[in-house]
């Protein structure tokens, strides 16, 4: 079995904590042991391109006993849990490549490596596995039934790929499920990045005023942690519908410009680039923490503030200090990366669940219809969401109504009025 990860040495490390977040995954578990008799995914090759944590492994088993053949490389270079890797290869023996830190050339090679196995489908984080077959792997796509992609950013790029027509296979974005976004986008990076800050820092929240640029699902999630802890919150938008729904939760709403001459500290969320840009820097207060809790490293102008700044140093691990030509500084937390998985664990496993028991159940109807399916992004199919919340229920023991017979007469029908 071919793998690359740091040192095998630290998988009985990495088996304690993938079943430490297993005993938080009750949903994934009992999609396992359904998997595991049914054997849906017997036959299929399915290359994965995902933060390698203990969720991750936690879906790569569940994969498995589903009768795939998985091979899994990291989706980020600075998010891989070098433990997890390792006992991902030793006691599931499931070929892995991944490295934290790994350079760029080498982020490149690893996707490669999981495209070796000619999968039928792709599991992705950022479509930068996508973007590699639709660029440099050409000749595997005719053999691929469709894929999955957990995140905006990637939704956001496959869908551009839609438009253009380009797009080869189909995706579905698994971000889009209700039982995805509302809760992992939300409390997971709302809590996570909350976490990597901290952890990274150590500064007190409360009474310091943070920026949050962007105001989707992850950004709520992180301006009301914040908000709960103390901090003085500002968002950022470009959209006015947003604008307007931050402004009634409770937030003050203002332009980067303006933000950026009181923040203490900052945080993007918003899938694009240069939010962050030398024009603000100019104008942060001295000492001022920057950092990015979107996919990409680019929502920060990093080599803007490269050029700007007279001299770069580590003062922590995971803080890069920055100080500019005017004696200001200015502070970078984990290079501009996932800073919940740069210097963090990640969602908690409790929310991944519902996110990666939506990958199992796409993957299995892909399995099953993929071939059926047109070359563009689907959302995931209401009933999967539906059974996964109702998984998910059953899991923590909360029971609801249902409607009577009576009562779906009166929802299905127009002549009931007053």
């Amino acid at each position: 079995m071919k793998y690359d990860v740091k040192d095998l040495k630290l998988a009985v490390q990495g088996r304690l904590r993938i079943e430490w977040a297993e005993k938080n995954m009750p949903v994934l578990r009992l999609i396992r042991g359904r998997f595991k008799k049914e054997k849906p995914l017997r036959g299929v090759r399915l290359s994965a391109c995902l933060h390698v944590t203990t969720e991750t492994a936690n879906l790569m088993y569940t994969l498995k006993e589903g009768g795939a053949e998985v091979a899994l490389c990291a989706s980020n270079p600075l998010s891989t849990q070098d433990d997890v890797a390792a006992s991902l290869v030793k006691h599931f023996q499931i070929p892995t490549f991944s490295i934290k830190g790994e350079n760029n050339k080498l982020y490149y090679q690893h996707i490669n490596s999981v495209l070796d196995i000619q999968p039928d489908i792709t599991m992705d984080d950022g479509a930068d596995l996508v973007s590699t077959l639709h660029s440099k792997r050409t000749v595997l796509i005719n053999g691929i039934i469709g894929g999955t992609e957990e995140t905006t950013t990637g939704v956001i790029r496959l869908r551009s790929m839609q438009r253009d027509g380009v797009l080869k296979y189909p995706i579905i974005a698994v971000n889009d499920s209700k039982t995805k976004y509302f809760f992992d986008n939300r409390y997971g990076t709302g809590q996570s990045t909350i976490d990597g800050i901290l952890r990274a820092t150590n500064f007190l929240l409360a009474g310091s005023k943070v920026v949050v640029a962007g105001y989707g699902w992850c950004g709520r999630g992180f301006a009301f942690k914040a908000k709960g802890m103390g901090a003085d919150v500002i968002v950022t938008e470009v959209d006015n519908l947003k604008a307007i729904e931050a402004t009634m939760d409770g937030f003050r709403v203002m332009p980067m410009a303006e933000a950026a001459k009181i923040g203490d500290i900052f945080c993007t969320l918003t899938g694009d680039i240069k939010v962050l840009r030398p024009e603000h820097f100019r104008m942060m207060k001295d000492n001022a923490v920057v950092c990015n809790s979107g996919h990409f490293n680019v929502e920060i102008d990093i080599p803007g503030l490269e050029k700007m700044s007279r001299r770069k140093r580590r003062v922590r691990e995971f803080v890069d200090e920055y100080t500019l030509k005017n004696g200001k500084r200015i502070n970078l937390l984990g290079e501009g990366r996932l800073i919940n998985l740069a210097a963090a664990e990640g969602h908690p496993a409790v929310v991944m669940d519902m996110s990666f028991a939506n990958q199992a159940l796409s993957a299995e109807y892909l399995a099953k219809y993929g071939k059926k399916l047109e070359k563009k992004v689907y959302i995931v199919p209401e009933k999967i969401d539906s059974e996964i919340a109702k998984l998910k229920l059953y899991a923590m023991g909360i029971k609801i109504d249902k409607l009577t017979s009576e009562q779906k007469k009166y929802l299905a029908s127009w002549e009931m009025g007053t």
